[in-house]
């Protein structure tokens, strides 16, 4: 359960500051007018686990489709908000859907949207699925959409198992040829060097062949310096690709990439059209509609052109 941190004044003008720890930070406030102080200033406390930060919790993907699954059911059978997210927090196994649920539900409570409340647990609910869910508040169809989230996710679970099951085996051939090549250049070419330096001598070394004593001899002295550089490398990469510049490059160089470019073109596209005609069909305007179903395609780039239709039609096209 968050902690918080608290100034309060006592009736006789007393000024206390402490920490409490509540569900959110209107049972905080409660709480201490229970107590019989005037709170001055709440925050949640730093390390909290609670409603103050962006919570770090990883869930699996296929239990977060249960979950939407059986939260679509929840609203559609006429339970509320607030109540369906209690009764799934609680019968959840899964103490990290658990925690999330706990820390969505006080942020609901509090008065914050459920797409917003979602948007702080990024391990959790992925940006398609908080794009979708506030079209879906926006638009009045919230357990469609949530069917439609379970429906997906579901989907791509299976996909993903079935594409990772068909890489597995050149997954594996791969990775033992590079550590038998790593062998040999390391261990073994080492061995045969004085037979190299002959028919080096004699003109009759292949280029081939000195490349590899080459590489023998740089892994040797600078293996360590080149395995920092590639540690360096990705970690740049995956920093610089969250940046707004960097996931703009990043979303286009996916829709460049041969063949898969028009695979990843197409998966997004279907998820834009299946949002936006859902939007359409229950009366929501053509720009708002675009503007909330633009980021279902989960691309920038993608995203981008849409704003720029919608400026179009917006000036009369």
């Amino acid at each position: 359960m968050p902690e918080f941190t608290y100034t309060a004044l006592a009736p006789t003008g007393t000024r206390s500051q402490g920490t409490l720890t509540a569900n959110s930070e209107r049972e905080a406030m409660a709480l201490l007018d229970a107590r019989g102080l005037y709170p001055i200033h709440i925050a949640a406390a730093k390390g909290s686990t609670g409603v103050g930060r962006r919570g770090g919790h990883k869930v699996k993907s296929r239990v977060m489709a249960a979950f939407y699954a059986q939260l679509a059911d929840l609203l559609h059978s006429g339970v509320p908000l607030l109540r369906s997210l209690e009764l799934l927090e609680r019968q959840s196994s899964q103490p990290a859907l658990s925690a999330v649920l706990r820390e969505v539900r006080a942020r609901v409570a509090d008065g914050t949207s459920l797409a917003e409340s979602m948007a702080q647990h990024p391990g959790a609910f992925n940006e398609l699925a908080v794009s979708m869910v506030r079209a879906g508040q926006e638009g009045g169809f919230l357990e469609d959409v949530l069917k439609r989230i379970a429906d997906f996710t579901e989907h791509q679970e299976d996909l993903k198992s079935k594409v990772i099951g068909a890489l597995a085996y050149p997954i594996f051939l791969g990775t033992v040829g590079f550590l038998v090549l790593n062998a040999l250049v390391l261990f073994f070419v080492p061995k045969f060097e004085t037979i190299f330096k002959k028919l080096e001598e004699k003109g009759e070394l292949p280029l081939l062949t000195q490349a590899i004593v080459g590489l023998s001899h740089l892994m040797w002295r600078w293996g360590w310096a080149v395995v920092l550089l590639v540690v360096g490398l990705v970690w740049y990469y995956l920093r610089w690709s969250r940046s707004p510049e960097g996931r703009l490059r990043v979303d286009s160089v996916r829709l460049r990439i041969p063949g898969m470019g028009k695979i990843y073109l197409s998966l997004a596209m279907s998820r834009f059209t299946r949002i936006l005609g859902t939007l359409l069909h229950n009366g929501i305007p053509i720009l708002l509609s675009l503007r909330i179903a633009k980021d279902s395609t989960g691309n920038k780039v993608l995203a981008n052109a849409i704003d720029k239709s919608a400026e179009n039609i917006k000036g009369g096209d």
